[in-house]
């Protein structure tokens, strides 16, 4: 497993043991509800996720570049369910 495959698992544990619904988590990690994940709230998410400290930084930038595709460096619902399905298909 890569490293990009196990930090989509752990993110995908996340969601399925904590909530109902990627949107769900989505609204939960949205804390200013703009319907935007900023770096910051992407960060948390990946500490929930039980990514390590001292790569969460690179993490969720690299999440930004990757997914990001309006170029506002946010992550929208649009775009977070992208990265969930990329999610689904790494596990099958």
């Amino acid at each position: 497993m890569t490293a990009e495959e196990s930090i989509l698992n752990k993110i995908q544990i996340l969601i399925t043991n904590h909530f109902e619904t990627p949107k769900k988590a989505f609204n939960f990690f949205d804390e200013d509800h703009d319907q935007k994940l900023t770096k910051s709230e992407i960060v948390k998410l990946l500490k929930e996720a039980e990514i390590s400290g001292f790569i969460r930084g690179v993490v969720s930038s690299k999440l930004i570049e990757g997914y990001d595709k309006n170029a506002d460096e946010l992550i929208d619902w649009e775009e977070f369910k992208l990265a969930i399905s990329k999610i689904k298909k790494s596990d099958s």
